[in-house]
């Protein structure tokens, strides 16, 4: 994909909205929209990349409820003619067509490149890239599996929804309880992946989410890995304004 650049394009992740409870995603829900609102004006493209929700199941003819502040801003901003490009997470992996039809808001269920300005951006989630986690890559195969969301789909939306949330919960849970640390470029599994893919092509910035620990790790001397972190402790961002693109923090 390309595009011409005008103005700057903005990369954030990992919000994990419903998380841990309705009043405190409340509060990171305003906080994200205040941020949407600072950078209206000089925004060209927002790209969202991935569990922007801690659980979100689209049924044919129901929305979960809540998250109206978000969802709103995003439709103005999409109104206003500013792109904005959503990467499913694997918190909020099953997506249908909410959001193209209603926000006007394109949905990615892979990692895609594009270019800006003469730059190449590789962009993903990152969940399920890399050597390792192979439970969670067996697990994700069955969650995009057409016959497991029609069986979870049957199942009533106050049913289906309480039991989605509560695992859900746990497995935030289990990881708000690992120390995010820098594991070292020969552990980070999407530096890995990055590595592989700079095997084959050339790419100037590989922007990930998922691993929920802000990162900007140089890979050679043209090309850099960024970990977009998350809104829960960190509220970081990146921004491309036209030359180099830089990892940055919201409000601190």
């Amino acid at each position: 994909m390309n595009a011409a650049f005008n103005k700057n394009i903005y990369f954030l992740s990992d919000f994990h909205l419903g998380s841990p409870n309705a009043a405190v995603s409340l509060q990171r829900e305003k906080r994200i929209v205040q941020f949407l609102e600072s950078i209206k004006n000089d925004a060209e493209e927002i790209f969202i990349v991935g569990d922007m929700f801690d659980f979100w199941f689209e049924y044919k003819y129901v929305v979960p409820r809540g998250y109206t502040r978000l969802l709103g801003k995003l439709a103005e901003l999409t109104d206003a003619g500013i792109k904005i490009h959503f990467f499913v997470g694997n918190h909020d992996m099953w997506m249908r067509d909410y959001f193209q039809t209603e926000l006007n808001i394109p949905v990615y269920f892979e990692p895609a490149f594009f270019e800006f300005n003469g730059k190449k951006f590789l962009v993903g989630h990152g969940d399920g890239q890399g050597p390792g986690d192979h439970g969670y890559k067996l697990l994700k195969k069955i969650f995009r599996n057409p016959v497991c969301q029609w069986m979870f789909g049957i199942l009533p939306p106050y049913v289906g929804l309480g039991i989605a949330n509560y695992f859900s919960q746990k497995s935030r849970e289990l990881a708000n309880k690992k120390e995010e640390v820098f594991l070292g470029e020969e552990n980070e599994w999407l530096i890995i992946y990055s590595k592989e893919v700079l095997q084959k092509e050339h790419v100037d910035y590989f922007i990930f989410g998922h691993r929920h620990l802000p990162i900007d790790f140089t890979l050679n001397e043209n090309s850099r890995y960024i970990n977009l972190g998350e809104w829960i402790n960190f509220d970081s961002y990146a921004v491309f304004d036209g030359t180099i693109t830089t990892l940055k923090y919201f409000n601190k």
